[in-house]
This record gives C-alpha cells, structure tokens and sequence, in this order.
C-alpha cells in the first residue's frame, strides 16, 4: 500500500472493533506486533525514550524519534500511527509543522498530539493554543495529500487537572475544540471507571481512545461502552525492561536460569527474516 492507501486503512480500522494496539518502542518490538496479528502499529513516546537512554517527557529530540520512526515504518507492512508528545521543539506551531513533515516523509499515517507541554509543573496547554498546533497538522497533511489520523490527547484525567467533579465537562469542551481544529479522535488516558467511559463516548463525536491500565474494564467491555481505540502505551516497554532487568540480576547473583520464556535464538531468526 502506498502512504494514501495506508492513512484511509487507519482511518477504517477505527470502526467496528476496538483497535487494540500493542505499542512499539523500536523495529523489532513493531515485527514482533504484526507477527502476533496486531493490525496497526502505535509507538509509544516512553518506551523509545528509554530505549535511547532517555526519560520520558519530551527529552529526546526530533530527529531521535524520527529515526527510530523511519526503523518502525520500514520493519512492518501496517499502518503506523506516531505519538509525537507535545510537538517537539518548543511546542510551537512551526515545531509541530516540522515534525509532521517528518513523520509523513517517515512514512507514518497517525499522530497522538498531546496537550501537556511536558515535563515541570506545568497545567496543560491553553485550548486555543493547542487547537493551532491541531490545526497546524492537519493543514500540513492536508498539503502531503494524506489523510493523517490526528489523535488529539488531552490529560486533564492522566495529570488530574482540576476539581475531580469537573474534569469530565472540561475533557469534553477540549475534545469538541480540538475535532472542530481538525482532530479525528480523542485520546484520554488516565480513566478506568466504566461510567465516565461512557459518558466520553457519548459525549465525544469521534473515535475514543483510552489507555490500558490496572483496574481498565476487559476488551469486550470497552467494547460496549463504546471505546474505538485502546492503547498500552509503555506497558510492554516496561514489561521487556523488567524482564531483562530481572535476568541480569540473577546472573550478577550467579544463577544462570533456563529462562523458559526468553525467545530462542532460532525463534528471533526466523521472526527478523534471516532463517
């Protein structure tokens, strides 16, 4: 599929079934996703971070992630969708300007936005301002002929933005700004309770996305409630770093372990196409 076929495949994908993303950090986690059935690709800002040695929260540059992105996009035959953070840079619309270029020379078809300027105390970034970042990606696909996935984030729930009681009414006054800017889909981590699930995907007139956490209701029931999108975000990142970390603990103490669910060597040949 070329880059047009590939931004209308995302799009269609957020429909029906939720689309369960299992998100990459590198290639190699990204082959061993579609390999398992995944049927796009997420990257996850945390987990690429860390693997280059950084914290998360907009610490590596740009030209970091679009490498690592061009790594993804060139590893796997699905639609790859990229969470740019806050833009890059300063944030400001030539930043975010400059990174969609990439991400679409990259060969990518989706943006996660968010409205979190980062790291620090911070609140998150005034509506209108974040609207003309929105408005600045969508305008810059539009001229690349894509149909880019705009997944607009907010984390008004994720960084508890507010009085408890109000932050429902300010997610939805945000997610009606941000679609009216030319978003696609709203992003809203930090939620796991079912009753505010379905009051976003009552009140949001687009696909939502939530994030995949402890004590988040099963598949089948986001399903019901009407969830189009759900991600892990850094949790296989995080569950592969604990894995190693665990290893390399038992053999710093001098126990060399069979390590029954490591994949085998031949295993790893075979899944990166040189056996």
């Amino acid at each position: 599929m070329n880059i047009q076929d590939r931004a209308e495949a995302l799009h269609r994908l957020h429909t029906g079934e939720p689309l369960l993303l299992l998100n990459a950090w590198d290639a190699g986690s990204a082959r061993m996703a579609e390999s398992l059935g995944a049927r796009a690709i997420a990257t996850t800002s945390a987990g690429l971070a860390w693997s280059l040695g950084w914290a998360d929260g907009q610490q590596i540059e740009r030209a970091e992630a679009l490498a690592a992105l061009r790594r993804i996009v060139r590893a796997v035959s699905l639609p790859v969708t990229a969470d740019i953070e806050s833009g890059y840079g300063a944030g400001q619309p030539a930043d975010v300007a400059e990174t969609v270029q990439g991400v679409l020379a990259a060969g990518a078809v989706g943006i996660n936005l968010e409205d979190s300027p980062g790291l620090g105390d911070s609140p998150l970034r005034d509506t209108g301002a974040q609207c003309e970042l929105i408005a600045t990606a969508r305008r810059v696909a539009d001229q690349e002929g894509v149909r880019l996935f705009i997944n607009a984030r907010t984390d008004v729930f994720l960084d508890q933005v507010g009085e408890p009681a109000g932050r429902l009414s300010e997610v939805l006054r945000r997610a009606a700004a941000y679609l009216d800017a030319g978003a696609d889909g709203i992003f809203v981590p930090g939620v796991v309770d079912a009753h505010t699930i379905r009051q976003l995907s009552q009140g949001i007139a687009a696909p939502l996305n939530v994030l995949a956490q402890a004590g988040c209701p099963p598949l089948a029931e986001l399903r019901s409630l009407g969830v189009a999108r759900v991600s892990l975000g850094s949790r296989l990142a995080g569950v592969a770093l604990g894995a190693a970390r665990k290893a390399a603990q038992e053999v710093l103490a001098g126990v060399f372990p069979a390590w029954p669910e490591a994949l085998s060597y031949a295993e790893a040949q075979r899944l990166y196409g040189h056996g």
